[in-house]
């Protein structure tokens, strides 16, 4: 049995590869490998100094380093690539699953990538070109080729010769896919029945024609979307002719599941996908400096703001204690609602009535919120300062703020999502800006309201 890998296990494990390639052991060296699964086998490479982990790549066969790719993110795939030579990386290439090949070929050198689809077979680099060609989001980009059809006209027996002789070739070892003449999807064939009809039986009449399939077209949330409602093991995919021209394996989309969530996460704290715990100082900062930079100046209004009332903090200083506060509590407010519309987007159909309920929600629990935090920061300011008035200019533009950062946090991202942009980009810090402005305004507005009963 094999056991998960443990930090020790590791550094165990690193040495012993290490002593294998200073004592020239290089089939000890893949014999060790291949008995590892995917993931160990990339932990113990990218444990390895730089001079072992190349010197292990030269001596890996082809096999098993395709193996290894498959837990390495993509930019580590072209390092690993580079190191190996052309030729042995072409190889490798021809092993991986054409889902990883297309996404990883998508950053290839041209000059490399046009060899690489030459030296293939025609069939296979039509396909493998195809699937480049898709979005990285959509259906095409994350399916493979290696499933079983076959026509719906045949007998059951032809499906069971036809499985026994693809059956190391195939992923999606759970259905049978029918098409007719043309190649269209009509219908599928749990492997179980197969087992349990007989064999002269035609595949048409034990065949399941209520198939839910997804077009090359289809976004990666909308398929995150039926994954959540439906247990699938494998999800045909057509093209505009409903002609059937992969699938998607579960493996695959858990992972689209992943790198969905993962995209959301980061584009609401502004921080790009592309940063992992490896990306070198500079790179990172140059990722997330965009943002940052936008924000800053956007971030300027409210030090201006501050600027027009300044005669009012002049006459209160009181007032400057409570800022933070206010703008703080806004910026969060608005930064809940906006993960709770996020989340919905992701998991619901939208339409007039679901976004009516949802702003009247909002802000219902806006109101809720409001009066009772409100209600008392109101207390304390009375309290500490003896003056009522203070309490009502605290608590009431912390009550209006937090109103108003809801809604911006719950309408913004509705906005945006209308407007067919992704509303994971009203993130967390800009809607925490916007709000600080908001609240500011208000803030100040109410208490020059009240300026004389505040002195």
């Amino acid at each position: 049995m094999l056991a998960i890998i443990t930090k020790e296990k590791l550094e165990e494990e690193t040495l012993a590869v290490i002593e294998k390639l200073q004592n020239k052991k290089f089939d000890e060296l893949n014999e060790m490998f291949r008995k590892k699964r995917p993931y160990d086998m990339s932990a113990i490479f990218q444990s390895l100094p730089e001079k072992h982990g190349i010197s292990l790549l030269h001596n890996l066969d082809e096999t098993t380093i395709a193996s290894m790719m498959q837990k390495v993110n993509t930019m580590q795939k072209l390092e690993l690539l580079g190191k190996i030579g052309p030729e042995k990386a072409n190889k490798v290439l021809a092993l991986l699953d054409t889902n990883i090949l297309s996404r990883l070929l998508k950053k290839y050198p041209q000059v490399q990538l046009k060899k690489f689809l030459e030296e293939m077979d025609e069939t296979n680099a039509s396909y493998v070109q195809t699937m480049i060609d898709y979005p990285n989001d959509t259906a095409g980009s994350l399916m493979t080729n290696r499933y079983i059809s076959i026509e719906d006209h045949a007998t059951v027996q032809d499906a069971i010769d036809k499985i026994r002789s693809l059956a190391l070739y195939s992923e999606g070892n759970n259905h049978l896919y029918l098409v007719d003449k043309q190649g269209i999807l009509t219908g599928t064939v749990p492997y179980k029945d197969l087992l349990l009809s007989d064999p002269h039986e035609m595949l048409r009449n034990i065949m399941l024609e209520q198939v839910i399939c997804v077009s090359v077209s289809t976004k990666r949330a909308d398929i995150v979307r039926l994954l959540q409602r439906y247990d699938f093991i494998a999800l045909p995919v057509t093209n505009e002719k409903e002609v059937l021209v992969g699938i998607i394996t579960f493996d695959h989309m858990v992972d689209a599941l992943i790198q969905e969530t993962s995209d959301d996460y980061g584009k609401i704290s502004t921080a790009s996908k592309e940063i992992d715990f490896k990306t070198k100082p500079f790179i990172a900062a140059v990722r997330r400096l965009p943002w940052l930079v936008i924000l800053l100046f956007i971030g300027l209004i409210s030090g201006s703001i501050i600027s027009k009332f300044e005669g009012t903090l002049e006459k209160v200083v009181a007032l400057a204690f409570f800022m933070p506060l206010i703008a703080g509590m806004t910026g969060n407010t608005g930064t809940q609602s906006l993960a709770v519309v996020v989340r919905g987007l992701a998991e619901n159909e939208i339409d007039a009535k679901t976004v009516f309920k949802l702003i009247l929600r909002e802000f219902r629990v806006s109101l809720i919120i409001g009066v009772t935090c409100g209600f008392l920061i109101s207390i304390i300011a009375f309290i500490w300062q003896g003056n009522i008035y203070l309490g009502i200019v605290v608590g009431g533009s912390l009550l209006l703020t937090l109103i108003l950062g809801t809604m911006a946090g719950t309408v913004i991202p509705l906005v945006l999502y209308k407007c067919k942009l992704d509303p994971a980009v009203a993130s967390g810090p800009l809607i925490t800006t916007v709000n600080d402005i908001f609240s500011l305004i208000t803030y100040f507005s109410i208490a020059s309201l009240l300026l004389s009963k505040l002195t």
